[in-house]
């Protein structure tokens, strides 16, 4: 294998790979990634086998081949090389030479054989989605999965199309057991060729999903074939391996008919909450919430620190409610939004609240309630 590439070139398609190869006791060689010289093109595979990618950029192959060389060590290589053309030859025992005029390193390389099967696929039903409406569906979703290994099934985003009363669309609902935030929205016919059970993304997938989108422009395209999620976008493709299981019944999750709502500027209470939950238990970030008409006053106490109690102006009449609530949980949902007032409904203090922006329903959070 011999070729000379732009050294931005190769810096770009080196870091997307990044995040996707990490230490992996019972495949070491999953730090590292397979370049593949052929035709015009440089190909690069990363995997960890959750979540797989290949990319490619052109270049000028004067020899063809395959290396499978350390992701870390060439990237923070190539970083700290000046603009220009780079040469990359495969040397005896698969070491490989980085030229650039009087510059010279050799990285040991590993023989390709040994690389895991890469997946592949073969499916033509893509769908296009607007790259932000897809990025804002991950943001305001990703901080309700859950971390407990024991719930596998939860460790992901539930997404799957929707036909409801003439209105089609995507949904994305993500729960951990205290909270959950789901959110849709609208999209064309197409989505008739995505799986309308749904699917289970795991964590890490959204997370690479989310960096792709960051520097797309115009649409992407996605897929699901048997287990697994195909993202495409140009020479850029995403395979990440679904969660296996059932999602439960998250409908039954959202409580119904609640019997009272106040609006709050939603950076009022933001930074009202930031500052008093810094005086609460540092494990359950515990605030109460008192509400009486025209007003809330939020409450923590700690001590090992001190309390804090704040009173901030919010439309609201109705009985006087106090409920606590993990701060975190609400932080993280008001941190999701950008809107400028926010409804909150409440029943008792044993119920769960329900957080959404004012006159918007296609974004729903529910917030289970603290004993206090």
């Amino acid at each position: 294998m011999k070729l000379t590439i732009e050294r931005s070139d190769f810096v770009t398609l080196l870091y997307r790979a990044q995040h996707i190869v990490e230490k992996h006791d019972s495949m070491p060689i999953l730090i590292n990634v397979l370049l593949d010289a052929k035709g015009d093109k440089l190909k690069v595979f990363a995997t960890d086998l959750e979540v797989s990618l290949t990319d490619e950029v052109s270049a000028n192959i004067l020899k063809p081949g395959k290396v499978v060389v350390n992701a870390k060590s060439l990237f923070e290589m190539l970083k700290e090389l000046p603009e220009g053309l780079v040469e990359i030859e495969k040397r005896e025992n698969n070491w490989l030479h980085i030229g650039q005029n009087q510059i010279e390193s050799n990285i040991v390389g590993m023989n390709p054989d040994e690389y895991p099967v890469f997946p592949s696929h073969s499916t033509n039903h893509f769908v296009k989605i607007d790259p932000q409406i897809l990025s804002e569906m991950i943001e305001k979703t990703i901080y309700s999965v859950s971390n407990d290994e024991t719930r596998y099934h939860l460790n992901g985003v539930f997404f799957h199309p929707f036909d409801e009363q003439g209105n089609k669309g995507f949904r994305m609902v993500a729960t951990d057991g205290h909270r959950l935030s789901l959110i849709e929205r609208e999209a064309g016919e197409e989505t008739n060729n995505l799986n309308g059970q749904g699917v289970i993304i795991p964590r890490k997938g959204l997370n690479e999903i989310r960096k792709m989108l960051d520097n797309v422009k115009g649409s992407v395209e996605i897929a699901i074939e048997g287990a697994q999620l195909i993202v495409c976008s140009g020479n850029t493709v995403l395979m990440i391996r679904l969660i296996e299981g059932k999602y439960p019944n998250y409908q039954k999750l959202i409580p119904q008919d609640l019997s009272q709502s106040l609006l709050v500027k939603r950076n009022t209470l933001l930074s009202s909450l930031k500052r008093v939950s810094l005086f609460s238990n540092q494990k359950s970030k515990g605030v109460t919430l008192n509400l009486t008409n025209g007003r809330m006053e939020i409450f923590s106490n700690n001590p090992e620190v001190g309390d804090a109690r704040e009173i901030i102006d919010v439309d609201y009449v109705g009985k006087d409610i106090r409920i606590g609530f993990n701060a975190k949980y609400i932080l993280d949902v008001l941190s999701s939004m950008s809107d400028d007032n926010i409804q909150i409904q409440l029943s008792d203090q044993l119920s769960p609240g329900l957080v959404r922006p004012q006159g918007d329903e296609s974004y729903t959070c529910v917030v289970m309630p603290m004993r206090i």
